[in-house]
């Protein structure tokens, strides 16, 4: 069985954003010469994920609205959370579809095995 590992890294420019990192996992699953087995992507960070969605402007801008109205940024205050960081929002929004706490480097795992 062969294994493969890499870890990506991303830079969110903004408080929330999607990346699509499809181009770089098909290139590490490229690399790993494996024909058949599993593929884990995984966001290393508390306040991001990776999901697997319809890559169209579109349906992103719906995702922000959307999360918006569940889990409003502003106002930090009526988050507990909020104290040292004003980031309780991304954790909401991440725990329903996986959004990114944006502004600082990203690392994305990618573990794959198989034959």
């Amino acid at each position: 069985m062969k294994s493969y590992r890499k870890e990506l890294w991303f830079n969110a420019e903004k408080r929330r954003q999607i990346i699509h990192i499809t181009p770089q996992i098909e290139q590490c699953l490229a690399e790993s010469g494996i024909k058949e087995g599993l593929l884990l992507v995984n966001a290393m960070h508390i306040t991001a994920s990776v999901f697997i969605n319809d890559n169209e402007s579109g349906l992103h801008s719906d995702y922000e609205v959307w999360l918006e109205k569940l889990a409003p940024e502003k106002p930090h205050a009526q988050y507990k959370h909020n104290g040292y960081e004003d980031n309780a929002d991304a954790h909401l929004k991440r725990t329903i579809m996986g959004r990114d706490d944006g502004m600082r480097k990203k690392r994305v795992l990618v573990k794959i095995i198989g034959e």
